[in-house]
């Protein structure tokens, strides 16, 4: 399985990085070499990090944790909003608003108004309004709707962030990290793995590289659903009921305890994840040039 998802991903061109003129230096450990002036990624360090980040989220949404996917360019819309659709998730794919999560509750609130004007644009009270006043109206809703359709579903903090290019969505990974959310992140050459708590090093601006990464991980919330749905509700079965407490209170005393689960997820994942991707070059069928093939020319990469 591993090995067949290797070959997909080379197959996408994942490991073509930007230029060597451009990267960051905290990328070093995932980057294989360099030809011409192209740095070229270690698919078997994206191969790891696919690995660890699917273990990662299958364990938070089977405890019945939400995930956002998150990727702003024009790359990786499509995709994230493919991979949300699969898992039945949520998603941001035109523009990430600051206090998305930090202040959630004028989110949820700017959502009502949404559900009220268009309330008002079925019932046709819109259109008894002055023409002027209407088009103002539709615009807002439109403005909404475009920035929020995504997570309009999200009725509580997520539990776990997917963001596309880390350089980009830093705002995310701040409003995540200052919550103690973690995070997911594909990283190209130029960004910085320190942003992020699971690393996927790949080619952050190929279309087919970024699908064939969310679609992955994708499976994996599918999965820990249906390990949540197997799961007995320990609640029902005492017949006791948990009081709610304040989302803001829960997020800021919770933070550490949650980065605490998360790195013990990731350092339990992470030895069964690197056998299995060092395991490609354990056979003779699977060679270090087949995992990542060298051009016969600079003009060939470039290209």
């Amino acid at each position: 399985m591993a090995k067949e998802l290797a070959r997909e991903l080379v197959n996408a061109g994942v490991h073509f990085g930007h230029g060597a003129n451009r990267w960051n230096p905290k990328m070093a450990p995932y980057i294989f070499g360099k030809r011409g002036n192209i740095h070229i990624i270690d698919v078997k360090q994206t191969l790891k990090g696919v690995l660890i980040a699917k273990k990662l989220l299958a364990e938070l949404v089977s405890s019945g944790s939400d995930v956002v996917f998150v990727g702003t360019k024009r790359q990786a819309q499509k995709a994230v909003e493919g991979a949300a659709a699969k898992c039945q998730m949520h998603f941001i794919s035109q523009r990430w608003l600051g206090g998305m999560l930090t202040n959630f509750r004028t989110v949820r609130s700017r959502l009502q108004r949404l559900e009220q004007l268009e309330a008002m644009e079925q019932s046709g009270t819109m259109e008894k309004e002055s023409k002027k006043q209407a088009s103002r109206l539709k615009r807002e809703m439109r403005k909404i709707f475009t920035n929020l359709d995504g997570v309009r579903r999200m009725s509580r903090l997520p539990g776990c962030v997917v963001v596309v290019d880390a350089k980009k969505e830093y705002l995310a990974l701040r409003e995540a990290k200052r919550l103690g959310i973690p995070t997911i992140g594909v990283l190209d050459t130029d960004s910085d793995p320190d942003t992020v708590d699971v690393a996927i090093p790949a080619n952050d601006d190929s279309i087919k590289a970024i699908a064939l990464i969310l679609s992955e991980l994708a499976d994996a919330v599918a999965v820990g659903k249906t390990m949540m749905s197997l799961k007995p509700d320990v609640s029902v079965a005492s017949g006791t009921a948990k009081r709610g407490r304040s989302r803001r209170v829960l997020a800021r005393a919770d933070g550490d305890d949650t980065l605490a689960a998360v790195e013990a997820m990731v350092s339990d994942a992470d030895s069964e994840a690197e056998a299995q991707a060092f395991d490609l070059t354990a056979t003779p069928e699977a060679s270090a040039s087949d995992v990542v093939p060298a051009p016969e020319s600079d003009e060939q990469i470039v290209s």
